[in-house]
């Protein structure tokens, strides 16, 4: 700490960031123990590893760099250089990641990149040579080549480590021991799929420049990144947010609150982001330009960076948008999970919660009525890796069709999180995704979202999986909340309500329009009383009605299956008002090339009629900002990007949110088009599906190839 006497003669203290801190404020006694009660919770919880696994680590790590090196003097050899260069002939392992940040814990893989000269190629030498010399040995197994994702990896398991290996072939002869990759020459004549893999370790490095307590980072970073998996935001593949993603949030909170420690920054985080004005972007540092020539994140020069939801923009150039795969739904779903945190946390600074309750695992099975259940089988385990992280892969775009073609009416959230029936005879797993109207649409009675189309499209964009093999198949069920098999519950069968996810219905609902009840909390649904008589009474289903929608089957404890084969045609999946019509096609499939029988599984989605009225909101105002008020020039300056918007900020610096400055604030909405609906506040509105037999749609729109939203009457 600097004396008054020495004010007026020392240097200002150093800005991390764009822009000024929120508060130079540091801990009081009360926070210092919190953050010792923190730590202790993470370590209970067994996030830190042993010094003998870290030991472990490192000498993969050796193993897998001696390995690379042979294999460039192999290929340096057989392309017929002199034997001088094939003396220096190298490649160099870096790390990145978790790994890199210092925040791993036991069992997590080693993102690792691998870089070699440029006569060494990515397609053929990467993914063939050395993935047939990594394929010989003994300590591999599970390899797993994903050649044609975004960056491009190959995925195994050495000696029971999991690693991630990336290759970047540059602009190099010869590549030294001491490579300095942070140094914006290794990106000179490379291409964008080399780019990305070096911005992995380019970018974990600069995040650690740019914190100004790297412990406290780290311990934060633990923090949240346990809170994210616990509650079911963890996971970019889905479209929530990846490690990178949630090391550059609290990255930012760490500048924003230099000297703050972990208990402090946990809170600041859950604040600042329930207040953030999105899509205003996350940024550590201003965007620079090079020239190279390489595209950055500009939504004023790059039509495509308007239509970003959440973005979190990396550090190193070429800075990009890290989290380009969030969408409106799991945006919505993400705020929700933020304004729950930014709760506990308030009632922990109060001495009124204790860490555990911000940890407490997110109830998804307990939050929606009605659910799609994606099933995914192969002939063998193998297969199924292969399969399943293809499918997965591909998830996300369901979700981005499903919004599209319903005009964001019909919301998703997908979960991040596969469930295995052990008791089927093929390898198989199953992945769910929550389905609700958006909260606030008003629909008119009969109106239907149809998605066939939909599931078409998905379905074919599945099928051209180049490594398919018979018995990889697909299918998309409808389930209820009482249908969702007993499998995917921890033990083995579904639990009472939980007490708190109770507790929070009584204590959390405010009065509703026509005598409904709100409640808010993970799920933020509304329930109407029984004393309505337009609701459903979901204990009182009557048991024709449920066998109807999914009669049991006496080998199976999955739903029953409502489909054709992987590849037929589907009915239409529609959303109603007014209909208890509960008739649907019972036709089994089992899947000719994987032995055993049936599988509850279904490319068939039927009707879904909404069961509940709406009512009003319960406070999800300050869920997400309003778009309201957010009119800064057209993208102003990217410098100084990150705002807030206007609400309490830290004690002693009142205001001090509203000073970040706006980049972001398209007057015209050009950045905001795409989320000015999610993020504005309008009725809630609860829905309960039932399955409706496949004559209640008119031909014509039936017949429609690609989904459309749907008027058809049900009466």
């Amino acid at each position: 700490m600097v004396s008054s006497k020495g004010l007026n003669l020392s240097p200002p203290p150093k800005q991390y960031g764009v822009t000024k801190p929120i508060s130079m404020s540091g801990p009081m006694d009360a926070d210092i123990q919190r953050s010792r009660e923190l730590e202790k919770f993470l370590s209970d919880q067994g996030l830190y590893e042993s010094k003998e696994e870290a030991a472990k680590r490192e000498e993969v790590l050796g193993r897998i760099g001696q390995i690379v090196k042979d294999w460039v003097k192999q290929l340096t050899r057989l392309r017929g250089y002199t034997d001088q260069m094939i003396e220096d002939a190298n490649a160099v392992i870096f790390t990145f990641g978790s790994y890199r940040l210092g925040v791993h814990g036991p069992g997590a893989d080693i993102d690792t990149l691998c870089v070699g000269p440029s006569y060494i190629n990515r397609e053929e030498d990467f993914f063939f040579v050395l993935h047939n010399i990594l394929s010989e040995m003994e300590e591999v197994t599970e390899l797993q080549p994903v050649p044609d994702a975004h960056v491009p990896v190959m995925k195994f398991k050495f000696d029971g480590i999991s690693i991630d290996l990336l290759y970047a072939s540059i602009s190099l002869l010869v590549v030294p021991d001491d490579l300095d990759i942070s140094d914006v020459s290794v990106l000179y004549d490379v291409d964008e799929p080399t780019v990305r893999s070096l911005n992995g370790c380019r970018v974990a490095d600069q995040i650690l420049k740019l914190v100004p307590n790297v412990e406290h980072f780290r311990t934060t970073l633990r923090c949240l990144k346990l809170w994210a998996k616990r509650r079911g935001v963890y996971s970019n593949v889905t479209g929530f947010l990846g490690g990178v993603n949630w090391a550059l949030l609290v990255a930012r909170v760490c500048q924003l609150y230099p000297n703050a420690i972990p208990s402090m920054l946990v809170s600041r985080f859950f604040r600042v982001y329930t207040q953030w004005r999105w899509p205003n972007p996350v940024m550590l540092c201003p965007i620079e330009e090079d020239e190279l020539g390489f595209s950055v994140w500009d939504p004023r020069k790059n039509p495509r960076d308007r239509t970003h939801h959440m973005p979190i923009i990396t550090p190193a150039y070429p800075c990009m948008n890290s989290s380009y795969n969030v969408s409106t739904s799991t945006l919505r779903v993400m705020m929700e999970q933020f304004e729950y945190g930014n709760k506990v946390c308030e009632e922990i600074e109060l001495s009124k919660a204790q860490w555990g309750t911000l940890f407490e695992p997110y109830f998804f099975f307990e939050s929606y009525k009605n659910y799609l259940q994606v099933d995914i089988v192969a002939a063998d385990i193998d297969d199924l890796r292969s399969w399943k992280g293809w499918v997965e892969s591909r998830l996300r775009q369901l979700t981005l069709m499903i919004e599209r073609d319903t005009f964001g009416k019909l919301q998703c959230h997908p979960y991040p999180h596969e469930y295995v029936d052990i008791s089927k005879p093929c390898a198989h797993c199953a992945f769910f995704m929550g389905l609700q109207r958006k909260q606030g649409e008003i629909i008119q009675e009969g109106q239907q979202f149809d998605i066939r189309g939909t599931v078409d499209e998905f379905r074919h964009s599945i099928n051209m999986y180049m490594f398919w093999k018979p018995g990889m198949e697909i299918y998309v069920s409808h389930v209820r909340r009482k249908q969702i098999p007993s499998y995917v519950f921890p033990d083995g069968y579904r639990r009472p309500r939980h007490p708190r996810v109770q507790s929070q219905q009584q204590s959390d609902k405010p009065c509703c329009e026509d005598g409904g009840a709100c409640r808010i909390g993970s799920g933020e649904r509304c329930l109407k009383r029984k004393k309505d008589p337009d609701a459903v009474d979901v204990k009182n289903d009557m048991p024709e009605k449920r066998r109807s929608i999914s009669p049991q089957r006496r080998d199976s404890i999955s739903p029953e299956i409502i489909s054709h084969k992987f590849g037929g045609t589907s009915p239409c999946l529609a959303f109603a008002e007014g209909s208890e019509t509960c008739e649907v096609d019972t036709k089994r499939f089992c899947p000719d090339d994987v032995e055993g029988g049936c599988t509850s599984n279904s490319s068939v989605i039927t009707f879904l009629s909404s069961e509940v009225g709406s009512c009003k909101d319960i406070g999800n105002e300050s869920v997400a900002g309003s778009s309201k008020g957010n009119n800064g020039s057209a993208y102003g300056s990217v410098e100084g990007s990150n705002n807030l918007r206007s609400s309490q900020s830290d004690s002693g610096d009142a205001g001090s949110v509203c000073r970040l400055e706006n980049v972001c604030g398209d007057g015209n909405g050009v950045c905001q088009d795409g989320l000015r609906e999610e993020l504005e506040v309008k009725p809630n509105a609860a829905v309960g599906m039932l399955l409706k037999s496949v004559g209640g749609v008119e031909a014509e729109a039936v017949q429609k190839p690609v989904l459309r939203l749907s008027l058809t009457s049900t009466a």
